[in-house]
């Protein structure tokens, strides 16, 4: 049986409590075990591997592409060292796909929150986001799971 391909996936997908606010976004346990029958999930979180705790205040990414928390604390550093061991695990593994949290200033990979803290989502990536499409991992998000499954098919 060939090996299934590799596919980074936000940890708080799969249920790990590594969300800002301690909690998860749990995928359905079907959605996981459809996803595992077609790769080999590799969770990440990469706030956490960028040195942030949880729980966490709140981030955005500001307009002049900084990262700060609701306290006004410049985060961007501890954002981007994340992104970039997220990437480095994905590349270690062999990753050619990540399947990311929507709207999240590191995951998301269609819209983010403004960078006001008033809930307005507006079309951007997070910064693990772009960190992976310079080296040419495929991000999708949790509502993309046929198309990013449709994609391994081809490969």
């Amino acid at each position: 049986m060939p090996q299934k391909p590799a596919c980074v996936i936000s940890a708080c997908l799969m249920g790990l409590p590594t969300r800002y606010d301690g909690k998860d976004n749990a995928l359905p346990d079907a959605v996981i075990r459809t996803l595992s029958e077609h790769f080999m999930l590799i969770p990440v979180c990469p706030e956490q591997l960028g040195g942030l705790s949880t729980p966490r205040f709140t981030a955005e990414i500001c307009k002049n592409g900084r990262v700060l928390d609701i306290s006004g604390e410049d985060v961007s550093a501890l954002f981007q060292n994340g992104a970039e061991y997220a990437r480095r695990i994905a590349q270690i593994t062999g990753s050619r796909f990540a399947c990311m949290k929507s709207n999240s200033p590191s995951c998301g990979n269609h819209r983010v929150y403004d960078g006001t803290f008033s809930y307005i989502l507006v079309p951007g990536k997070g910064i693990a986001v772009k960190e992976f499409e310079k080296y040419d991992i495929k991000v999708y998000n949790e509502t993309e799971i046929d198309m990013l499954i449709g994609e391994q098919s081809h490969v």
